[in-house]
Order: C-alpha cells, then structure tokens, then sequence
C-alpha cells in the first residue's frame, strides 16, 4: 500500500506539495478549510464588473524555475502569455514620459550599452551599483545595500523590484532580492519574460492542479479545518501521530508511513505548531480592477507595464480588464474605495493613453520540523525567495520531497 500524505491547506503551495507527493506515488489526502483552493491566488466573478478577475496581480518570470516545472506537471504552461523577449515598458505618472527596457537575451547585459535598451539618461556605468544587490547581506534592505540614488535607481531599480518583492526597497530585504536576480537577471533575458496567467490564475493555478489531483486518487476536502495536531513518542522517536479535524467526533490517526505537510498562513501555523518560527509582519497590496470596452491589443501592447511616480506600481493587461497593483499599500487602507478607485483610474488611463522586510528574515521557518513526518509549506518558510508564486510553489514541491525522501541532506 501506497503512502498517504495530508496536505493541510490548499493554497498555491498545498497544491504544489499535493502534486509533487502523488507523482512520487503517495496517495494524498488534501484538505482546506475554505470552500475553494488557491488561496491567494485565485479568480472569482465580480458582480459589480461583470467579469471575472484575480485575487491579486501577479507577476512571474520565464526564470521562475519551480513554477514552470508545476505548470508544465498540471498541464498549464501554455495558459502564460508574455512577450518573446524581455520587455518592459514603463511610464512616468508625473512626467508622461513613457520608455521601455529590453534586456539582451543571454548573460551578458549587452543591453545597458544600447541607448534606445536602457534608461533614457543613463550611461552603462551607472548600473554597476546595482551589482552589489548580488552580494547583499542578511539583514539590510534593498535601500541600504543599493548606496547610490540616481536615474537608473529611480526610474528602474526601485519600481521594477517593488513589482518582484511585493514590497518597498525601503523595507525588502536586500538578501531576498539578490537571490530572485541570481536566479533571473544574472541568467539573461530569457530568464527575465514577464509572464501573466492569460485566462485567469484559477484558469492556470489551481483548476488543473485541482483536476490531475483528482484523477490520479487524490481525496479533496473543502470546508475542512484542523483544529489539532497530535504527537506522540519521546525525544528522537517523536512524530506526528494524528490530526484533529472540526467537527470529527475522532482524530485521524497516522500510519507509521504517514506524512503532513502543513501549507496554511504563518498565524494559522502558529496556532497548530508549538514554538513555531514564523514571520509576523505583513505589508497590504491593493489591486484595482478595471473593466474594459474596447479589445486590450488597442489599449495595451504588453501585459505588463510599470509605473513611476504615481500611486500604484503596475498595470496588468488581461482578458477585457485592467489590473492596476499598489504595493506596500497600508497608507491607502483608510481611503474610501471609491475615491482610490477614482484616482488610480486616472493614472491608469494616462498610461494606457485611453508588492520580505529584513527584520522578519530570520523567522521564516524551515521546511523540515523536529517531527520526522511532518513538513511546512508556503510563500512565508525559509525559500530564498520573496512571497510569491515562485516561493510557494518551490516551498510545496520541497516539503513534498523532504516528506517522501528521509535520506536529503537536512
């Protein structure tokens, strides 16, 4: 008989883990406490539009190597659109000025000596200040490691990496941003391709895995929270040996062979791990969605644009909508939904011309727990990586391996 293993918490990270268990042959039990998977990553239908939109704006890479490889698994790596070379245009809400970054395709940043390639004002020298992200140590934000403060700091570096941290150079963590450039700009542009969910991030996310889950055995239970975790054993021995469910007159008991792998957010992780490690500081990310009459290939040519100077920071072109992002929102959480509707419209018709802070690095928890079949997944464990898709879909295939593997490295 096959191994089980429970994925508590269906978010993009339980889906990633319950994928990656089956295909190593675990018959996987997937349980999540609200009515629908995805977490947030998902679509829903907006009554007040008439159409159907994200939880979120959210942006990957071609380099974003975990994502891939799950969309390629749940039979979705078509569902991306982006362009065929790393494009990005931006446009200056306070000037009206509008330009667009194109990274050369291999790792040689050939791109930096084309003026019509770069910031326009700018000169290759003046983007050797960005090498020092790179090698950034723990502990310091992107600000501090990035001493100089001109052009390509402003009209680049800065926007672009608050669209790929999901928060304030101000505030990120300089480690966490070196790692995703390691991983995407220090591999070229073919690395770098924007890339959006074309129909929808439930379309590309969470239906497909949701089906291959399915069809391969897996027993999906929405609407299911764990209320407990029981261990057993003393000292080296000790595991987790059974799961409380709400509502169950009994707990479930784990077989010697049983695994969990627990992918929920970090306060409901908390509850359930004693003396777990875990961020406790978040930052808002506001999306602003926008219907839209006329067919996107008249208002936009790229699915992605960045913003400088404005309130919000990108602009995602999809379907018959536009998606407009403002990172690190919090100053905006008190302003009448109606009046950020307003403004953001604004800048956003101008443009279209019709969001790891340092000091909650060190709380991200591992993937492994002292209990030898028990295992964490989500955007907010120890990746490497800033929360994003990429994140929780590499922290859901780990926790998945390491459940299943006993013998990788710790």
């Amino acid at each position: 008989m096959s191994r089980r293993v429970f994925v508590v918490g269906a978010d993009i990270a339980g889906l990633a883990a319950a994928v990656q268990a089956q295909r190593r042959g675990a018959r996987v039990v997937l349980h999540e406490v609200t009515p629908h998977a995805g977490g947030r990553c998902r679509s829903y239908f907006d009554p007040k539009l008439g159409i159907t939109v994200d939880n979120g704006n959210h942006v990957l890479l071609s380099g974003n190597q975990s994502a891939m490889s799950y969309l390629r698994a749940i039979g979705a790596a078509d569902t991306l659109t982006g362009p065929t070379q790393a494009e990005y245009p931006f446009f200056d809400v306070a000037s009206g000025a509008a330009w667009t970054i194109r990274m050369s395709p291999g790792r040689v940043p050939r791109w930096i000596f084309e003026a019509d390639a770069r910031v326009p004002g700018t000169q290759p020298a003046d983007y050797l200040s960005l090498l020092l992200l790179f090698w950034a140590k723990p502990g310091r934000t992107v600000e501090e490691a990035v001493r100089r403060k001109d052009r390509v700091w402003s009209l680049l570096a800065r926007p672009l990496l608050r669209v790929m941290l999901n928060a304030d150079p101000s505030e990120a963590s300089a480690a966490i941003a070196g790692s995703l450039l390691r991983e995407t700009v220090a591999a070229g542009g073919q690395a770098c391709r924007p890339l959006v969910a074309r129909s929808g991030l439930s379309h590309s996310f969470v239906e497909p895995a949701l089906r291959l889950s399915q069809y391969g055995g897996a027993d999906i239970r929405l609407g299911s929270r764990v209320a407990g975790i029981g261990i057993s054993g003393t000292d080296s021995k000790e595991r987790v040996s059974s799961l409380a469910f709400e509502g169950a007159i009994e707990p479930v008991a784990l077989g010697p062979d049983d695994g969990v792998v627990l992918a929920v957010p970090p306060d409901a992780a908390r509850r359930l791990v004693p003396d777990l490690s875990a961020p406790d500081e978040t930052r808002a990310i506001v999306t602003v969605h926008f219907a839209v009459d006329a067919p996107l290939s008249s208002v936009a040519t790229q699915p992605l644009t960045c913003l400088v100077n404005g309130m919000s920071d990108w602009i995602v072109a999809a379907d018959v909508r536009l998606s407009a992002t403002l990172a690190s929102a919090g100053r905006w959480l008190a302003t009448p939904h109606e009046e950020l509707a307003q403004a953001v419209c604004q800048e956003t018709a101008k443009a279209m011309r019709m969001p790891a802070v340092p000091s909650q690095e060190g709380w991200r928890a591992a993937t492994r727990t002292r209990w030898p079949n028990f295992t964490l997944a989500g955007d907010w464990t120890a990746t490497g990586l800033p929360a994003t898709i990429e994140g929780a879909i590499r922290s859901g295939q780990k926790a998945a391996d390491t459940l299943l593997n006993p013998s990788m490295e710790r």
